[in-house]
Formats: C-alpha cells, structure tokens, sequence
C-alpha cells in the first residue's frame, strides 16, 4: 500500500534541471523520466532518476526494497530527448520515480 500511495504522490512533475546545466528541461513519470537540454558547447550530462520500490540487489534471484538510483547514458546536449527509467532494474521490478534532474557526467 505505501508503494502505491508513493506511485499516486509522483505522477507526473516538470521543471528545469536542479544540478550545474541550465538549458535542460526535466519531465518525470510515475515510473521514468525525460530530459532535453539545449548545446552548451560539449559538456557531457547524465539524466538522474530517484526510484524507491522492488529492485535487482545482485545476480538473480537477489532482490531489495527500497531507494536506488539509475543514471541514462552519458550524453552531449544536443536538444534530443534523453530517458531513464525505474524498470530496467531486472526482471520483476516494481519501482516509482521519486526525483530526476540532469547533472554533468563525472566518470
């Protein structure tokens, strides 16, 4: 029941990047989130996804409940659309988007 609760609380929300980049525009689902960032002249950035539920822990059949993150693929801004999403965690997950902004990539 709190999973659902959580899923209804984080249904759908929009708004600009909250890390360093300042031309991305963020759009979060109940369960993945897209962003769309404008050229900066090379800088790389990665989509950050907060997901709270039923995930993969290790090799299967090791499962956990609880918050982890997903990070999408390292990306130039370009103005295409980048995604992530709370489900690509392994078989079986059950998982809500909490948060995602677009942060620079690190490696």
């Amino acid at each position: 029941m709190g999973i659902s609760g959580l899923g209804f609380a984080a249904v759908v929300g929009t708004g600009s990047a909250q890390a360093a980049p300042q031309d991305c525009n963020v759009t979060r689902g109940a369960f993945d989130a897209s962003a769309v960032c404008g050229p900066d002249g090379g800088s790389n950035y990665v989509l950050h996804l907060d997901c709270v539920g039923l995930y993969a822990s290790g090799p299967f059949p090791l499962y956990a409940i609880g918050p982890y993150k997903v990070l999408s693929y390292p990306f130039t801004p370009s103005g295409q659309t980048i995604s992530a999403g709370c489900t690509g965690m392994g078989p079986g997950i059950f998982a809500v988007a909490t948060n995602a902004y677009v942060e620079i990539y690190n490696p």
